[in-house]
C-alpha cells in the first residue's frame, strides 16, 4: 500500500477510515461536538454582545485583543465544527470540493488569528504592566487595530496555502476530504504550520508572561495609590495567562498527530484513532472555553454578561406588553414647533393608566 493510500484510509487531519466508524462512537462524537457548537455559539456571541454594546466595557487596546480572539474562535465554531462533525458520523464528505477547501482553510486561518492574536496580547500585557507610562502613546486603540489588521493578514497568507492542500477523492464508500499533495510537500506546509502558528506564538507567548509575572510579584510601587491598579492588571493578566495555557494544551495533541503521522510510526488502529479523535475535540472546545475563562475570572465579564441577560428578558417583557396595550400614532401629534412648542395629543395622553416604570418600558431601548 502507498504512502498516500495509507494516508487516504487514515484521512489525514480531517477524516477517517471506514474500517473504524463505530456506532457509540458517533454518537459520543456527535454529542460532543454538538456541546461544543453550542457552547462556543452563544458563549462568544455573548463575549462579542459585551464588548461591542455601546462600548460598555470601553475600547482599549486589551479588549480589542479580546474582541478579536472572540471573532476567530466564533468563526472556527460556525464555519469549521459543523462540517468535522459529519466526518465521525458519515461514511463520506458530502459537502462537495468547494467546502472541502474552505473548511480545512478556516481552521487554519482562525487557527493562525487565535496564535498571532495571543502572542500581541502577550506582548500589549508587558507593555502595560512593565512600562505603563512609556508605553500609554503606544498602546491606543488605533493602534490595536493596525495590529488586529495585520493579524489577520498574516493569517491569510499562511492559511492560503491550504485552499488547494485538500481535495475529495473516490472510494467505495463515497467522496472523502483528504489532502492532495504530494508527501513532501505536505511536510512543509505541516511543518510550518506547526511552527509558525504555534510554536514562535508559545515562545513569544512565553517570554513576555515569564518577565510579565516576575515584575509583578518583585516589583514594588512606589506610592501606596499604585496598589489598586496593580492588583487590577493582575487580574487581567491572570486571565489572559490562563486562556493562552488553554490554547497551548488543547492545540498541541492536534499537531502532534499531524507530525508523528508525517515523520514518525503512526499506525492506524484503535488507540491511535482514539487519540485523534481525542486531539480534534480538544483544538474544536478551545473555542468554546474562553468565555467560561472571562465569567469565571473578570468581574467586569460577569456583570456585562448579567446587563446582557437582563436586556434580553426586558425586550421580551417588553414586547409581551406592546402585544397587549396599544401602541399610540404618532401621526395624529401635532406640535407647532420643533423647539419649544406645544405639542397637542401628547403620547403620554395615549397611554392606558400604567406605572412610570411599564411605560418607559414600551418605549426605552435596551
Amino acid at each position: 500500500m502507498s504512502d498516500q493510500e495509507d494516508f487516504n484510509k487514515m484521512g489525514g487531519p480531517g477524516n477517517i477510515s471506514e474500517s473504524y466508524q463505530f456506532n457509540p462512537a458517533s454518537v459520543i462524537v456527535s454529542v460532543v461536538f454538538s456541546l461544543i457548537f453550542l457552547l462556543g455559539t452563544v458563549g462568544n456571541s455573548l463575549v462579542l454582545a459585551v464588548l461591542l454594546r455601546n462600548g460598555q466595557m470601553g475600547y482599549s487596546t486589551t479588549n480589542l485583543f479580546i474582541l478579536n480572539l472572540s471573532v476567530a474562535d466564533f468563526f472556527f465554531i460556525i464555519f469549521c465544527v459543523p462540517f468535522q462533525a459529519t466526518i465521525y458520523s458519515l461514511e463520506g464528505w458530502v459537502f462537495g470540493s468547494f467546502m472541502c477547501k474552505a473548511v480545512h482553510f478556516f481552521i487554519n486561518l482562525t487557527m493562525y488569528a487565535s496564535s498571532f492574536t495571543l502572542a500581541a496580547v502577550s506582548v500589549d500585557r508587558y507593555l502595560a504592566i512593565r512600562y505603563p507610562l512609556r508605553s500609554r502613546e503606544l498602546r491606543t486603540p488605533c493602534n490595536a487595530v493596525a495590529a488586529m489588521a495585520v493579524i489577520w493578514g498574516l493569517s491569510l497568507v499562511f492559511a492560503g496555502p491550504y485552499l488547494s492542500y485538500y481535495d475529495l477523492i473516490d472510494f467505495a464508500s463515497g467522496n472523502v476530504c483528504v489532502p492532495g499533495w504530494e508527501e513532501y510537500n505536505r511536510k512543509v506546509l505541516d511543518t510550518c504550520t506547526f511552527v509558525f502558528g504555534y510554536v514562535i506564538p508559545v515562545l513569544i507567548v512565553s517570554l513576555s508572561y515569564t518577565r510579565t509575572i516576575k515584575y509583578l510579584w518583585t516589583a514594588v510601587d512606589p506610592l501606596d495609590g499604585m496598589s489598586e491598579s496593580k492588583r487590577a492588571k493582575r487580574k487581567v493578566t491572570k486571565m489572559i495567562i490562563i486562556v493562552t495555557v488553554l490554547f497551548c494544551i488543547c492545540w498541541l495533541p492536534y499537531h502532534v498527530v499531524i507530525l508523528c503521522y508525517l515523520y514518525g510510526d503512526f499506525p492506524f488502529n484503535q488507540t491511535t484513532y482514539a487519540f485523534r479523535l481525542l486531539s480534534h475535540c480538544m483544538a474544536y472546545a478551545n473555542s468554546c472555553l474562553n468565555p467560561i475563562v472571562y465569567a469565571l475570572v473578570s468581574k467586569h465579564f460577569r456583570k456585562g454578561f448579567k446587563k446582557v441577560f437582563s436586556c434580553i428578558l426586558s425586550k421580551k417583557a417588553r414586547n409581551k406588553i406592546q402585544s397587549l396595550v396599544p401602541v399610540p400614532s404618532w401621526g395624529n401629534i401635532r406640535c407647532h414647533s420643533l423647539k419649544g412648542g406645544s405639542c397637542k395629543g401628547s403620547p403620554r395622553s395615549f397611554w392606558p393608566q400604567t406605572s412610570r416604570g411599564r411605560q418607559y418600558a414600551l418605549i426605552s431601548p435596551c
